[in-house]
């Protein structure tokens, strides 16, 4: 079988086929290109299949063998300095490999519906395809140059896809906040290789990790030094993953199409930065300072994470602060040395996620056709409700999704959460209790997204909407050429448009405007017209087949770290998957001995009666309300509706804001540190331009005046020239005599 290994380089250039052929295509044949777009979802889908297939083929091979094979060429060598490229297949290799494809795919099947009607389909697909590429070339790296330029374009294919509707503002400025963001951890990354190789002449894992462990543990190296340069290394991932401080462009990054949002938080960008801490562990783990430094970072995101969202309206920036305080479990998990339970954690976190957040893409495109093309209003949950009787194959997938995430079994995330929640108390009890009261925190704000989206009645307060359809507005949806010549802006539907009972509508619409609109259209039959009513409806077949995929990961995806034998002694698939790779990294860290079901099912119930408070506590403050309650202003109760009974009214006051302007760490940079370097490079453009450039071009200007002034005095007879001379002369004399004289007199 190792003939398999010796192939798994072209696993990051498959998918790059797509982007190449686009380009290609709408370079040469643009028309034809254009006309045939919904063409290329095939070859993007089948490609990536293809590569899935061959990472399962990878995957079982390592479950079996447990064996790494690495092959590396030379790219340069030139006296001691000598660069390499190759690809590095480990267990680590094929996890992600297998998340990034098998995500990927559902991302793709899922977006060929979603983005159908979007004017730039092809350029999705093609930065869809090339974000794979790149995140498939950073897990097979083989060292760390070959890590940093795949970062950096993973970087870039972010930063692209989160700005794709870059003609909306908000768009534009946040995928730039996310590009400046992640600049300042890539160039602490940059400086942490950098570092890394001045101290051990070397880019590649293997060798890298042998020279810094053996010079560390023989003082060879100074430790201050070589803690600061694992901590840059460790900055790269802190701003990838979302981590406090650097965690700020990630609600931002929603302003991308869902379909993306699914992929950036489930298997690629924000799972780089695990990737990272878990490829360069070895390191990690020699410095204790590294460690524990990972460990605080990741307890602080939990808690800020699950803090964060229990105030926000937008349904997809809920979810990111969600994954922000999960992704801060799994750094827990690794500065603890739990480095099984992080993997498997970003495993079930991974198709969870991507099940919420594909769910979530599905409301959204429910909510559209009741309020029309606006974010603002789509994707706020103020807006919604009741729509579990419109959408019910979605309400039952973000129902599971949120059962998962609230670590309810025997879905996926309970396995792997409760695990690093039972490690914690092994490392401190102060951070154990922290976690697991952000356990109860996680069921509660989960549950008050689900609450607020399904239950109760559809809140449009302002159309009175209340699931008859007798609106009196409608909503079409211009897909095609024709509808995109008319409405440039806002591409994908037309605002609300009011009904004249008296215009027959129908009759001066388009062939195909008519066609798409059906599900909107009823017949009076007391009249010739016709009427137009927007009402939530169900998403199409291939959007909804990606969430029953997801589904059955969520249910089943777990069962992979669980013993099934009575004696329970690590017959799981992921211990026999990891265990090897673990004792090659750092013996020390595989305390994996045998599992104990009766301590397990101890500790799980603490952890579950702990989630089952927060689901309880949120049924309570906020399923009453959309059940009981129809005509009220619900945006002024919303805002008052958070901690009713619990606390007074300032103190509710002062946690609901704190949580809703995100902690006010976004102002916090803006005032002081955009600001202070705004500031500072104002300071220093006014000392380059008056002192640095200031004193040759005043020199210049002071010589052209002198000249300019002795041009006039000149008149071209001797005598004059001799008197000025002399004038001067004498004066210069008299001067020196008194100043000579004075001179001699204070030396006596």
């Amino acid at each position: 079988m190792e003939h398999i290994y010796q192939y798994a380089w072209i696993i990051p250039f498959i998918p790059l086929t797509v982007p190449v052929l686009i380009g290609a295509g709408l370079l040469l044949f643009p028309t034809t290109t254009k006309k045939l777009r919904r063409m290329w979802a095939f070859p993007s889908i089948s490609l990536l299949s293809l590569v899935m297939l061959f990472s399962i083929k990878l995957s079982i091979q390592q479950i079996n063998s447990s064996s790494i094979y690495q092959s590396v060429w030379s790219w340069t060598i030139n006296n001691d300095f000598s660069l390499e490229f190759g690809y590095l297949v480990d267990p680590l290799t094929s996890i992600m490999s297998m998340l990034i494809t098998t995500v990927g795919i559902l991302v793709l099947i899922y977006s060929d519906n979603y983005m159908s009607h979007d004017e730039g389909y092809l350029r999705f697909f093609a930065y869809l395809s090339f974000f794979n590429t790149s995140m498939l070339g950073l897990v097979t790296s083989s060292n760390l140059i070959q890590i940093y330029i795949f970062w950096e374009l993973v970087g870039m294919c972010s930063y692209l896809l989160i700005g794709f509707w870059f003609t909306r503002p908000i768009a534009a400025d946040a995928c730039q906040k996310a590009f400046v963001t992640n600049r300042v951890g890539d160039f602490g990354l940059l400086l942490g290789i950098l570092g890394l190789y001045w101290l051990t002449g070397s880019f590649e894992f293997r060798d890298l990790f042998e020279i810094f462990n053996t010079s560390i543990s023989n003082n060879e190296i100074h430790f201050l030094v070589g803690t600061v340069c694992t901590f840059l290394l460790f900055a790269g991932a802190v701003a990838k993953s979302a981590q406090f401080p650097l965690h700020v462009w990630l609600p931002d990054a929603m302003e991308g199409p869902t379909p993306i949002s699914a992929l950036i938080h489930a298997a690629t960008m924000v799972a780089a930065g695990i990737f990272l801490v878990a490829r360069l562990f070895p390191l990690l783990v020699v410095i204790p300072s590294i460690r524990n430094l990972i460990t605080l970072i990741g307890i602080i995101t939990v808690l800020l994470g699950a803090t964060l969202a229990l105030a926000q309206k937008d349904i997809k920036k809920s979810l990111a602060y969600s994954t922000m305080s999960q992704l801060g479990y799994m750094m827990l998990a690794l500065g603890m040395g739990s480095y099984r339970a992080a993997l498997f954690h970003l495993i079930t976190h991974a198709y969870s996620k991507a099940l919420l957040f594909l769910g979530s893409g599905s409301i959204i495109h429910s909510m559209e056709a009741v309020v029309g093309y606006s974010p603002e209003k789509s994707q706020n949950m103020v807006f919604m409700g009741g729509l579990k009787k419109h959408v019910p194959i979605t309400k039952t997938a973000f129902l599971l999704g949120t059962l998962s995430l609230s670590g309810i079994p025997p879905l996926a995330c309970f396995w792997s959460k409760d695990e690093i929640l039972n490690d914690t108390w092994l490392y401190s009890p102060i951070f154990a209790s922290i976690a697991w009261a952000t356990a109860a925190l996680t069921a509660f704000y989960m549950f008050r997204i689900y609450l607020l989206t399904f239950e109760g009645h559809l809140n449009v307060h302002f159309q009175n909407y209340n699931g008859k359809r007798n609106s009196s507005f409608y909503s079409i949806s211009l897909w095609g050429q024709e509808g995109l010549k008319q409405n440039k802006k806002n591409f994908r539907l037309l605002p609300l448009l009011p009904i004249n009972n008296n215009e027959n509508v129908s009759n001066n619409l388009h062939g195909n405007i008519k066609k798409t609109m059906q599900p909107f259209l009823i017949i009076n039959n007391n009249c010739d017209n016709t009427k137009f009513s927007p009402y939530p409806h169900e998403s199409g077949n291939t959007m909804l087949f990606p969430l029953l995929v997801l589904i059955l990961f969520t249910l089943f995806v777990g069962f992979i770290g669980i013993p099934f034998n009575q004696e329970g002694i690590d017959p799981d698939i992921l211990s026999k998957w990891l265990t090897p790779y673990i004792n090659l990294l750092h013996p020390k860290l595989n305390n994996q001995n045998s599992f104990d079901w009766s301590e397990f099912v101890t500790n799980a119930s603490f952890s579950v009666s702990l989630s089952f408070s927060g689901i309880v506590i949120a049924s309570f403050l906020y399923k009453p309300v959309y059940s009981s309650l129809q005509n009220f202003d619900l945006i002024n109760f919303f805002e008052k509706r958070h901690t009713t009974g619990f606390f007074s009214d300032k103190i509710k006051n002062v946690i609901y804001d704190w949580a809703y302007h995100r902690g006010y760490i976004d102002s916090f940079y803006t005032t002081y540190v955009i600001r202070s370097v705004r500031g500072l490079s104002e300071l220093v453009n006014f000392f380059d331009r008056r002192v640095i450039d200031g004193i040759p071009n005043g020199l210049g200007i002071t010589s052209f005046l002198i000249g300019e002034g002795f041009k006039y005095v000149g008149g071209g007879r001797i005598s004059s020239y001799l008197f000025f001379y002399l004038f001067y002369a004498s004066i210069f004399l008299v001067i020196s005599y008194f100043y000579f004289t004075n001179m001699n007199l204070t030396d006596q």
